[in-house]
């Protein structure tokens, strides 16, 4: 007479094999929002290139926000740090400090869950062109979101 066998089902499973097609067929994270500057999406994106990252689209936000100046969003007069009529000014102390009363007061405003905690200028080697330089660096945080020491830079060109 045999003996009889026995097996526990946490040793049945799916094959490897099987589990990568699963994989990498399974469905792309859902968009959260147009990445900007526009481009043209794929077939998983739409008509324009989606971010699906939440730690993405803040950052595209955040960046959006510095960029605008005041009376060019539509219905929102007082959208964005107004930073462009302060251009001359950046890598002074007083243009540095007002940059960054105008950067907190659009962030407080627009983007209240963004912790501030950096801010650097640096002037950049135009070379042999007419227009100024002058790099930004904002370090960020959204602790809700998990996003810890988060930086961005913007670049700056201007007349001199």
């Amino acid at each position: 007479m045999s003996q009889a066998k026995s097996y526990s089902f946490n040793s049945v499973g799916t094959k490897k094999s099987t589990y990568d097609s699963i994989v990498a067929a399974a469905v792309v994270a859902p968009p959260i929002g147009i990445k900007t500057p526009l481009e043209m999406g794929d077939n998983s994106d739409g008509i324009f290139k989606m971010h699906r990252s939440l730690g993405d689209q803040i950052k595209d936000n955040f960046i959006n926000l510095i960029l605008t100046n005041h009376n060019e969003r539509l219905n929102f007069p007082d959208y964005g740090a107004n930073i462009k009529p302060l251009l001359h000014e950046l890598s002074a102390e007083n243009g540095d400090e007002e940059a960054m009363k105008r950067i907190q007061r659009a962030v407080s405003k627009y983007l209240p869950f963004v912790i501030l905690e950096n801010f650097i200028t640096t002037p950049q080697d135009s070379g042999t062109s007419a227009l100024a330089k002058i790099k930004m660096v904002i370090t960020y945080s959204v602790p809700r979101a998990n996003l810890i020491n988060q930086s961005i830079g913007i670049v700056f060109n201007f007349s001199g």
